[in-house]
């Protein structure tokens, strides 16, 4: 069922976010608020220039943009490179879907979650810029896909809920892999921690 995915994943971050996370982070409003108003825009849509849009994915791409002005003018021009590789790479792996399915070995969301997230991990070393060239190059991707696919009298829903079960996926993969990474550093200040109370009490 497409939808259900996306919204599992999506539930499961905003809980973790508002009852798990450190009420001292000063992300975690703004994480919690994020995810629920990425939940009442997926599914609304509208047209715009011949095209149908859904404002969830709008929301993203505007917010990964905001993101990316703040940053200096040399890794500005490296996000810029690695998201158009994603953008590049997300339309071709769908145009291959259309031309020769036989390709798609297992679930089609599944392959593209993965295929991405591991382009995101190759091209950027931290989970922010990883989300960000993720979130940015997809959703230019459906956008310039959608272009395509109109030159042939085709339409297609930019941003659909079936978009945002990729995306979702890719998300969860890319923080999965990325407490994989720092799984080390946080046993390490854990038992650190472990010891000094032990150290303590004796």
């Amino acid at each position: 069922m497409e939808g259900s995915m996306f919204y599992w994943i999506i539930w499961v971050f905003w809980v973790y976010i508002t009852f798990f996370m450190n009420k001292q982070n000063l992300y975690r409003t703004k994480l919690a608020a994020g995810i629920l108003m990425f939940i009442i825009f997926s599914n609304v849509n509208f047209m715009f220039m011949g095209f149908e849009f859904y404002a969830s994915g709008l929301f993203m791409l505007l917010l990964s943009y905001i993101i990316f002005s703040k940053k200096k003018l040399g890794s500005l021009l490296y996000a810029f490179i690695c998201s158009f590789i994603v953008t590049i790479s997300y339309v071709t792996f769908n145009l291959f879907v259309i031309y020769d399915p036989i390709w798609v070995i297992f679930q089609k969301e599944w392959m593209m979650g993965i295929c991405f997230s591991c382009l995101a991990i190759f091209l950027q070393n931290s989970l922010k810029d990883r989300l960000l060239i993720i979130v940015s190059g997809t959703m230019q991707g459906e956008i310039l896909y959608a272009y395509y696919l109109s030159k042939f009298e085709f339409t297609y829903p930019i941003g659909s809920i079936a978009y945002l079960d990729v995306s979702s996926l890719a998300v969860l993969l890319l923080v999965s892999w990325s407490i994989l990474e720092n799984a080390g550093t946080i046993f390490q200040n854990h038992f650190h921690f472990l010891e000094k109370g032990k150290q303590k009490s004796s």
